[in-house]
């Protein structure tokens, strides 16, 4: 095993469940499930298969040879027919009506279909999961003053909680694209070599409502609501380009995420979890890097860029069909799948063991809040008696002062006391850090946290409630 290339997808990042929904296994197996649809509904609709026939096929639909296959395609060059070949070999009395009228897209890109459709649910699950555990942390933390930051400026307080809910509106968003393209996804059906049915047409004699029914069935046994109603040989490659988009847009938000955690935890407000024997740097001992967020961001940067690879098949197709896509295809819509699949084991094993330093929170809050605080202080000072427009002169004036004891000197902030010694206001400074209740200044912070959990994600996982409980696991 360490004299060739693996994918670090496989070998690292990525689930056995979504490895194995792109396996070969799954592939070839539902190969075999589309052949006996289709010997059914063609049974079904009058042609001559027998039901000797597909109880046969059914009966070796799991066992495949394999090897036979194997050996076939070396002399035939051609997998499709190869398996055909290998299924015949163990259903003699069915082998001459295995991929009766089909070509080789009915199995290649229904199965292609079938495949990214079960990823996309296994996709959901995790991504709903993830929503799951950041509710309990924006629950629980929805009341935590903390310093917001506008262009990673202090700005005015917000909460804890109430920026957990920044990062969980944009994965709502990210599970209402995901839900609708799951709902929109078809098989290709039945369609022939360039899309008219002339095939099934020639094996119907004519008869247009058969080779409809043809597909609707096949569909329905399938486990899909119907077919894409037209198509060349191959479905549009405009729904691989949907599909990545989606998972690209998964990756953004996750990538923000990521990004957040990072800056928090190098303020040592809020770290990623660590384990007692993790070495943060072969060099510095001491380091605790936020490494899964790292690799959050950078599994992300992958599937962003992975987003243009089925932009660009789709944009060359040429008329009913090219093979230009094939190579492409086997290697960009996989590894989307397994790199977003790592990234969602990720964000929950991240989300599940964060951690919250609400001193260190509360001592760069407190360091900022006068600043902030001053309107409010400038306000209280009028009802006194002062004058607004003198007031706002004096604090600004004190304000650059206090700003240049703590940028130049390295002191304290020491507003509070400049504003106590200045007469103008008429405030002692015990009046002052009375006003230091950091909870005033989150406006409704805390209120939109519990009105957001309540109307828009309680709703959205009792829909899911059926996919919940997900633990991940991380290989390293």
């Amino acid at each position: 095993m360490y004299d060739k290339y693996l994918s670090p997808l496989s070998e690292r990042y990525a689930s056995e469940e979504m490895q194995y929904i792109f396996s070969p296994d799954k592939k070839f197996r539902t190969w075999r499930r589309l052949w006996i649809a289709l010997a059914e509904t063609e049974r079904e609709l009058g042609l001559p298969v027998t039901q000797e026939q597909i109880d046969e096929l059914k009966e070796h639909q799991d066992d495949i040879n394999y090897e036979v296959a194997r050996q076939r395609e070396k002399e035939v060059r051609h997998d499709v027919m190869s398996h055909v070949y290998a299924y015949g070999v163990q259903c003699p009395k069915a082998k001459g009506i295995i991929h009766l009228g089909a070509t080789s897209c009915y199995v290649g890109d229904n199965t292609d279909l079938i495949v990214m459709t079960e990823a996309l649910r296994l996709v959901k699950k995790k991504l709903v999961n993830v929503i799951a555990e950041l509710t309990k942390f924006a629950d629980k933390y929805k009341a935590q003053p903390t310093l917001a930051f506008t262009h990673f400026q202090p700005a005015q307080p917000t909460t804890v909680g109430k920026r957990a809910t920044l990062w969980m509106m944009e994965l709502k968003l990210d599970l209402e694209d995901l839900e609708y393209l799951i709902g929109s996804m078809r098989l290709l059906g039945s369609k022939g070599t360039t899309g008219t049915q002339a095939s099934f047409l020639e094996l119907f004699e004519g008869d247009h409502e058969k080779c409809r029914r043809l597909d609707q069935r096949i569909a329905e046994k399938m486990g899909f609501e119907g077919c894409y109603p037209v198509s060349g040989q191959t479905y549009s490659r405009k729904v691989d380009s949907r599909v990545l988009n989606v998972l690209a847009g998964i990756a953004q938000s996750a990538h923000k995420f990521s990004n957040d955690i990072r800056l928090l935890q190098h303020l040592k407000e809020i770290e990623e979890p660590f384990e007692k024997s993790q070495i943060g740097s072969s060099a510095m001992a001491y380091k605790r890097n936020p490494m899964r967020s790292e690799r959050i961001a950078s599994l992300a940067n992958y599937v962003m860029a992975d987003a243009m690879n089925p932009m660009l098949t789709a944009s060359t197709q040429w008329f009913e069909r090219t093979l230009d896509d094939s190579a492409n295809k086997r290697i960009s819509i996989p590894e989307g799948f397994l790199a977003v699949d790592g990234i969602l084991d990720l964000y929950l094993n991240v989300v599940d063991g964060l951690v919250v330093y609400p001193k260190v929170i509360e001592k760069r809050l407190m360091s900022e809040l006068p600043f902030m605080a001053t309107e409010n202080i400038m306000m209280d000072a009028v009802k006194a008696g002062g004058d607004r427009q003198e007031l706002h002169e004096r604090i600004r004036s004190l304000s650059m002062e206090a700003g240049k004891n703590v940028k130049v000197n390295g002191q304290d902030n020491n507003l509070l006391e400049l504003i106590a010694a200045d007469p103008a206001f008429g405030l002692s400074l015990d009046d002052l850090k009375a006003a230091m209740d950091p909870s005033r200044y989150t406006g409704r912070a805390t209120q939109q946290v519990e009105e957001f959990l309540a109307y828009v994600i309680a709703p959205l996982l009792e829909e899911n409630k059926e996919l919940l409980g997900l633990k991940a696991e991380i290989n390293v």
